[in-house]
């Protein structure tokens, strides 16, 4: 589902979010649970993946945690990679999370 992912250890702030925001995650997942030192976020708008970059997370002793500067409207889709190539893509599905317009 669309911006709910706290039961695969993944948690987002300000669900909705506006283009002034950055979008914070805290990683608790696959990758975390299974020993990783290090994680990447992998993040891009839309379909296409627009924009793409990947940041380098802070290990903390419950997680990784990021901030992805939020540019645009519309949907930042995020994977986590650790330093051996091993991904958490919620199975393909990428992780989605919805941008609005600033009003």
């Amino acid at each position: 589902m669309l911006d709910s992912y706290s039961n695969q250890g993944i948690i987002a702030n300000q669900i909705p979010m506006d283009e002034s925001n950055n979008l914070t995650i805290k990683y608790e997942g696959l990758l975390f649970r299974s020993g990783a030192d290090t994680v990447f976020a992998h993040c891009g708008y839309g379909t296409k993946w627009t924009t793409s970059k990947t940041i380098k997370m802070i290990n903390t002793d419950d997680g990784f945690r990021v901030n992805i500067p939020v540019t645009r409207s519309g949907t930042i889709n995020v994977a986590f990679k650790d330093s051996a190539s091993n991904w958490d893509n919620n199975n393909g599905s990428n992780y989605s999370f919805s941008v609005k317009s600033k009003q």
